[in-house]
C-alpha cells in the first residue's frame, strides 16, 4: 500500500513538473531578486532534488558534507530536460524494483557528524524528495509569472488555462 502510494504521488509530481520545465525560456540567466537563484540555477536545482530522491531509494543515508553546496546550472533547457528524463526514469525503475520492507527502513540525513533527521525512508522520500520538489517547482511557477510565461496547471488549470 505505502509504495502504491509513493508511486502515485511521485508520478503526479514528476509530470507536473516537466510540465513546468518544458516552459523555460532560452535565456536562463534571469534572477527575480539579487538573492535569488537564477532560473536555470532553479531548474538545476529540481534535477538535484531527483538525484537525491535516488539517493534516498539506493542508500541508508545522505551526507550533505559529502556533495557540493551548490551545483553549476546547466545552460540550456534541453539539457534540463534530458537530464530529467534520465533521473525519471532511473527513479521509476528503482520503485519499481522495492518493496515496503525497504520503504520501511531507517534513512539518515546527516551533515558530518550531525544527524539532521532519521526516519523511514518512504517518509524521507515524500518529504526530502517529493515535498522539498514541489517547493522549488512553486519558485519556478513564480518566475514563470514574472516573465510573463504561461504557467501550466499544476492541482487544476491555471489562471493562463483559463483565460
Amino acid at each position: 500500500m505505502v509504495k502504491q502510494l509513493m508511486i502515485g504521488d511521485a508520478t503526479q509530481e514528476w509530470a507536473s513538473t516537466r510540465r513546468m520545465l518544458e516552459r523555460l525560456p532560452d535565456e536562463l540567466t534571469w534572477r527575480p531578486h539579487e538573492k535569488s537563484m537564477t532560473l536555470g540555477g532553479l531548474a538545476t536545482h529540481l534535477i538535484n532534488l531527483l538525484n537525491w530522491q535516488i539517493a534516498i531509494l539506493q542508500y541508508q543515508e545522505f551526507d550533505l558534507s559529502t556533495v557540493p553546496l551548490r551545483r553549476e546550472p546547466l545552460e540550456k533547457c534541453a539539457d534540463i530536460l534530458g537530464e530529467f528524463e534520465a533521473n525519471v526514469g532511473k527513479l521509476e525503475k528503482i520503485l519499481a524494483e522495492c518493496d515496503e520492507k525497504m520503504l520501511g527502513e531507517e534513512w539518515t540525513l546527516r551533515h558530518g557528524d550531525h544527524i539532521i533527521r532519521r526516519e523511514p525512508r518512504a517518509i524521507a522520500f515524500r518529504t526530502f524528495g517529493l515535498s522539498h520538489m514541489i517547493h522549488h517547482r512553486a519558485q519556478l511557477g513564480v518566475y514563470l509569472r514574472l516573465l510573463d510565461i504561461p504557467v501550466p496547471g499544476i492541482y487544476g488549470p491555471s489562471a493562463d488555462e483559463e483565460a
